[in-house]
């Protein structure tokens, strides 16, 4: 069984990799991509939490704890990049551009 310091460094990992894409990059694709990354290193570590608790015996603890964090996750993430992209394609529709420094304003 892999300790539960392996995933929280893994967890660490993708979610530095994460931020810098959101810091460094300028390409809204990328941008999103890296959010999704660092949201999903949050949910490796829900996991690996939950799991590490459940084994430890904790008294009063839902063994789903973890996953029921996860669920709400993705499904946040989800409408973030619905609207995330929705807002890509409009635009790019009116500016036919969709470079982030030149995006400082919402008017068409």
């Amino acid at each position: 069984m892999v300790h539960v310091d392996y995933y929280v460094i893994l967890s660490a990992i993708l979610f530095t990799i994460g931020a810098l894409g959101v810091l460094v990059r300028r390409n809204p694709l990328i941008i999103f991509m890296s959010i999704e990354l660092m949201l999903n290193a949050g949910n490796l570590a829900f996991v690996a939490f939950g799991r590490s608790h459940e084994l430890l015996g904790t008294p009063n603890f839902n063994p789903f704890s973890g996953q029921i964090f996860v669920f709400f996750v993705i499904a946040v993430a989800a409408a973030e990049v619905a609207v995330g992209l929705a807002l890509i394609v409009e635009i790019f529709k009116t500016k036919k551009n969709i470079n982030i420094d030149e995006m400082n304003s919402l008017k068409g």
